[in-house]
């Protein structure tokens, strides 16, 4: 797969929950981070930490918000395995019904059809508002980062 194929196969991945098949898009040692994830940036240095890792955040999104990828934008760079996507997280809060929209930008680095690095920047704001983690948030931007959280 293209590293465009592999982008577009991750974001559909995570807005339709298949937390399950997502690791298999990621080499066995990988490099992946969220260098603006307010709960701190806990790099992702292996399929399993993925798995992981989509196994904590499964349970976090699942009751609360639906959305999909909206106005996807790729480029490509010079390196053919190196792209940059700028896109939005677009959808609904489940209990309320209200709109929300999260932008991201993810820089993955893909090899022979597997993620070998990513470096994943989301609106985390706008992510834990429709969640309704506002406060929790403020709590730990208040308090040094710990553990791995929610992405």
């Amino acid at each position: 797969m293209t590293p465009e194929e592999v982008f577009l196969k991750l974001v559909h991945g995570v807005a339709d929950r298949d937390f399950d098949a997502l690791p298999a898009l990621y080499a066995e040692q990988t490099d992946v981070r969220h260098p603006m994830n307010p709960y701190g940036d806990h790099p992702l240095l292996s399929r399993d930490a993925l798995r992981e890792h989509f196994g904590l955040n499964a349970p976090r999104v699942a009751g609360t918000i639906r959305f999909q990828p909206d106005n996807i934008r790729i480029h490509h760079t010079a390196d053919p395995e190196v792209i940059v996507a700028e896109f939005d997280y677009a959808g609904t809060v489940i209990a309320t019904g209200e709109p929300f929209t999260a932008p991201c930008v993810f820089v993955l680095r893909v090899r022979d059809g597997l993620i070998v690095e990513s470096r994943d920047y989301i609106d985390h704001v706008a992510m834990s508002r429709a969640r309704g983690q506002l406060d929790q948030l403020v709590a730990n931007l208040k308090e040094p980062a710990s553990a791995p959280a929610a992405s």
